[in-house]
């Protein structure tokens, strides 16, 4: 016979509060690519027809350098909370979906970090 109450049981079994910020924070993300990818595609329409030095030295510039990393890292995480939540909600295998979920956390920071890398190589001339 167990001295637990209905409460005790239940504790830890509800809402652990994260959602919310999961939520909030794709939110957050969503409305800071907006910009980003208007000016994006702005800057690309500009430079349609220039050739690779000047969209090098553009890339080089410390405004556009900054917003293109803004640009990738805000995609990626964006991705990902996006990717996160399919995964949560139609992988029912738990080791599944732990994997899945690991590996798109990972592809998401690698292909990140490869975008910004390459940004910052050009922008300090590498």
């Amino acid at each position: 016979m167990a001295l637990r109450t209905p409460i005790k049981i239940a504790r830890g079994l509800g809402s652990a509060k994260d959602g919310v910020h999961h939520w909030w924070i794709q939110r957050v993300t969503a409305v800071a690519l907006i910009p980003l990818t208007i000016w994006f595609a702005f800057s690309l329409a500009t430079y349609a027809g220039a050739d690779y030095a000047t969209v090098r030295a553009w890339i080089g510039s410390p405004l556009p350098a900054v917003l293109l990393i803004l640009l990738i890292a805000m995609t990626f995480h964006h991705a990902q909370l996006g990717l996160q939540v399919v995964i949560e909600d139609y992988v029912t295998a738990k080791g599944v979906q732990l994997a899945a979920l690991i590996l798109v956390k990972f592809l998401a920071a690698l292909l990140a970090l490869v975008g910004i890398f390459a940004v910052l190589r050009i922008a300090f001339g590498g």
